[in-house]
């Protein structure tokens, strides 16, 4: 039997990918699609050939809805799912502040309900294999992390902090920190972070360097900028660079790319074509949950701790030095 799922608000850019992955995934029936844009939310609705509706006949029809609101409305749109026992899916970040994602995750546990976190580079096959390659100890122990998550000014809504809660550091930065995270299986400790705008004529910084330290010494730094022109053939990069005591793996997420190279014996370069689509394979994690009743791949508490690493890296350029992460559950 299938998993009725739908679309609550279709404000971030990525709910046309979402909506596809409905739209072909065999499991799950895309029952419509819920937003505040009657003309934006008709429009997703009539390409995918379902209804646009109320988000009280959304909540109605779905075990499962995939938030994709501005980021200050995110514990709004969430609190009104976990009321109705619908199962949610969030846009990261999951909100635009620790204090919202905190009260979203408690709303969702206090009402029984899941609550995941769109981290699709969880996905990526390149990201997958150095997961491994962590697992087996082919790196040794990692002690420095580069990362990059760069892309075009999306402009909108993205630009204005009321509703953002920031710029490109809200925006770019936790895709890579979720990977962290997850990959290494330590926090970020402390945050010392820069800002400025550079590139376009917004009232929110568009480049951004995060300079990190986890809490078992490793070096992390983050450039998460809107840093590329119109222009760029592709909308951007998400890149990581893991130094081992054994060997180095650079990953191209986007660009499905994987070099490893080894301290020893031999030393290959691979750039094979995966042919993965993670904004697929996170659709369908979501769908299988519901299913399930089991925990989505990011949960709401792994979404609470990027959060709280966005809002240090914020403090951090307000105070310009160095702060600790508060996660609030330690």
């Amino acid at each position: 039997m299938s998993v009725p799922v739908g679309i609550l608000s279709a404000a971030h850019v990525h709910a046309g990918a979402y909506a596809a992955a409905l739209g072909t995934n065999a499991d799950a029936e895309f029952v419509g699609v819920a937003d505040e844009d009657a003309d934006r939310g008709r429009r997703l609705a009539d390409q995918h050939g379902v209804d646009y509706c109320s988000t009280d006949e959304l909540l109605d029809r779905a075990a499962g809805v995939v938030v994709c609101a501005p980021n200050a409305a995110h514990r709004d749109r969430i609190e009104d799912a976990a009321a109705a026992g619908v199962d949610v899916l969030c846009e990261k970040p999951l909100a635009a502040d620790p204090d919202d994602a905190h009260a979203a995750v408690a709303a969702c546990e206090d009402a029984g309900v899941r609550l995941g976190v769109a981290m699709p580079l969880r996905f990526s096959e390149p990201v997958q294999r150095v997961e491994r390659a962590l697992d087996d100890g082919t790196l040794g122990d990692v002690h420095a992390v580069t990362g990059t998550n760069r892309g075009r000014c999306p402009g909108g809504w993205f630009v204005d902090p009321g509703r953002s809660g920031g710029g490109a550091v809200v925006d770019h930065s936790p895709h890579i920190l979720d990977l962290v995270h997850h990959l290494l299986g330590e926090r970020v400790r402390e945050v010392y972070a820069e800002s400025g705008t550079r590139f376009n004529d917004v009232p929110v910084e568009d480049v951004n360097l995060l300079s990190m330290e986890l809490g078992d010494g490793t070096q992390i730094t983050l450039d998460g900028s809107w840093s590329r022109p119109d222009e760029w053939p592709t909308w951007g990069d998400a890149t990581l660079e893991l130094h081992g005591t054994d060997g180095v793996a650079t990953v191209d997420c986007f660009d499905q790319t994987l070099l490893c190279v080894g301290s020893g014996g031999d030393r290959d370069a691979t750039w094979p074509f995966w042919g993965s689509n993670p904004d697929h394979a996170l659709v369908a994690d979501f769908v299988d949950a519901v299913a399930n009743g089991r925990e989505p791949a990011t949960t709401g508490q792994e979404g609470a701790a990027v959060a709280a690493v966005v809002e240090a890296a914020y403090r951090s350029i307000d105070r310009g030095e160095a702060v600790s992460v508060d996660y609030r559950d330690e």
